[in-house]
């Protein structure tokens, strides 16, 4: 097995014969059609434009959940899916997805809630442990009002009446990502980041027979061959569409997804919950973070129609999201207590009907959808990331089927990497190493135990020591300054003025590692500067101190 860095992956992509799948796209969905295609023995090239998991698949609200308000819009076999899923991924991969509780609070007048939202409640609940929520051990049941306050201390405690609790799971989206394109190589698949496909390669009888691109790293350009095509690409499916026909029709439709970050003391819980948005039929949720330093609200369910490359938090949408925590707590957040902010897209199927999208994206579909053409290109859309295995095995049966292979999926019970048994101690610096890395935790407490000073942390208020950083810039195909602290660690996303601060002091630490000048550093921060400045900007948080 070749090294998992990119200078190895380029030299293997120099030297490649015909391949028999080429997935574009290393989200969640693509990379997790990249494992299936290889533990299934087929020759994979798996290939991103930017960083592994850069888009979607690292700004959702990192829950592997069923979904309980589909079950309003009579999705019972999604949500069924969605649970047998979770489930799945609760076995396979225990050290980044974990069960968490999840809070509903019933307020009412007088002490007394309607009787008709609490019986609505445990019956939509009754029916999502009969849909498969079960399967994670615990039941939902009914709280009192203390139980509920001592979850969420700031509750609004002059309505508060009593709770429902129930049951789902929680993990890091960019790190599950990343973990299954580290699971994908080491069934000896070929990974490359910062790797754009520009084309599609056809023969004379107009089948697909490879691709051809760019890679970022160097500007060089490269041809593969292959068999065939999976475009996993998301919200950018359409750019693959239209690679060959630009006149055909968009199939996507962007919903924008929000949040925001407030430091735990000023929203504390040690449970999920989810609360009414006052006047409306939507909910949002808050939970904490996994490291307990922040918590963080979300989501919006909005249409995008803007660039899909730069989807931004804006005030409005900051001021939606903390009028709806303060509605249900005494927590009196305002925009200052915002630390970080991030904006992701849903790329959900437009109707078939054609009908003009509504403010209600929230009623639209998240199921997938396999189009497989007779000319070896592969097309994946929709879904979310809960059901990235079910839906890379029907993408790869598609493929199979495509190139007359008999080749069973063999994904519902493969260990993801890192997998193993959690470490036998209490030590909070190993537990929270093996939730991050897996059993290779282990290696970067080596590290710190040849060299305490590694342990310090570089980032006010934030858990990541000099040790993680070097680990990861040395193991983790790092390429810039964002990907280290904006998607191998969360650094970004929970402290976003913090994590700027310290940014240079940290570029220069791994360095040598990375293999950065001077040159490629100010380069780096530049733009990790004006990012952080236009997204906090657009949210109308202060940048007073922030570099340029």
């Amino acid at each position: 097995m070749t090294e998992f860095t990119r200078s190895a992956q380029r030299s293997r992509l120099r030297d490649l014969g015909t391949v028999d799948l080429v997935v574009i796209g290393a989200g969640m969905t693509g990379a997790g059609v990249a494992v299936d295609a290889a533990a299934r023995g087929l020759s994979v090239v798996l290939l991103d434009k930017g960083d592994f998991g850069s888009g979607t698949s690292s700004k959702s609200s990192k829950m592997a959940h069923g979904g309980l308000r589909y079950l309003q819009q009579k999705e019972f076999r999604l949500v069924y899916e969605n649970l047998r899923e979770r489930q799945r991924l609760l076995t396979n991969a225990p050290h980044l997805i974990s069960p968490l509780p999840f809070l509903i609070p019933l307020f009412g007048s007088g002490g007394v809630v309607s009787k008709t939202v609490t019986k609505a409640y445990a019956s939509a609940l009754r029916l999502y442990d009969l849909t498969g929520g079960w399967r994670i051990g615990r039941r939902y049941r009914q709280i009192t009002r203390d139980e509920a306050l001592g979850h969420i201390p700031t509750l609004r405690a002059d309505k508060l009446v009593a709770g429902f609790l129930y049951y789902d799971a929680r993990g890091d989206d960019a790190r599950v990502a990343l973990t299954l394109v580290r699971t994908a190589h080491e069934h000896g698949a070929l990974c490359l980041n910062y790797a754009s496909v520009t084309g599609l390669t056809r023969n004379s009888e107009g089948l697909v027979v490879g691709v051809t691109g760019r890679d970022h790293g160097d500007g060089s350009i490269f041809e593969i061959s292959a068999r065939a095509v999976v475009n996993a690409t998301g919200v950018w499916a359409d750019d693959i569409f239209h690679l060959e026909d630009e006149s055909a029709p968009s199939r996507i439709t962007p919903a924008k997804g929000v949040h925001i970050t407030v430091p735990a003391d000023r929203l504390p819980c040690d449970v999920a919950a989810v609360f009414p948005v006052p006047g409306e039929r939507r909910s949002i949720f808050v939970l904490p973070f996994d490291d307990s330093t922040h918590t963080f609200i979300g989501t919006t369910d909005t249409p995008y129609d803007g660039d899909i490359d730069t989807p931004l938090c804006t005030a409005d949408d900051v001021a939606y999201l903390l009028r709806a925590v303060n509605a249900a707590t005494s927590s009196n957040l305002t925009s200052d207590d915002v630390t970080g902010v991030w904006a992701g897209l849903r790329p959900l199927l437009k109707p078939r009907s054609g009908t003009e999208i509504s403010e209600r994206t929230a009623d639209l579909s998240r199921r997938h959808q396999v189009e497989s053409a007779s000319d070896g290109l592969i097309h994946i859309t929709g879904g979310k990331w809960t059901t990235y295995r079910k839906m890379a095995e029907d993408t790869v049966d598609e493929v199979v089927s495509y190139l007359g292979r008999r080749r069973r999926c063999t994904t519902v019970s493969l260990a993801l990497s890192g997998s193993g048994p959690a470490p036998s101690t209490s030590d909070a610096q190993a537990t929270y190493l093996f939730h991050r890395f897996g059993t290779r935790g282990s290696e970067i407490a080596a590290l710190i135990a040849r060299d305490p000073s590694a342990a310090d942390t570089p980032i006010t208020g934030l858990p990541h020591s000099w040790a993680e950083f070097e680990w990861i810039c040395a193991n983790e195909m790092v390429v810039t300054v964002e990907d280290l602290l904006t998607r191998r660690t969360r650094a970004y996303l929970h402290d976003a003025r913090a994590t700027v601060l310290a940014a240079r002091s940290i570029a220069e630490r791994v360095a040598a590692t990375c293999g950065w000048s001077p040159a490629d550093i100010d380069a780096m921060l530049s733009s990790f500067y004006a990012t952080a400045r236009l997204e906090l900007s657009t949210a109308g948080l202060s940048i007073e101190g922030l570099p340029e």
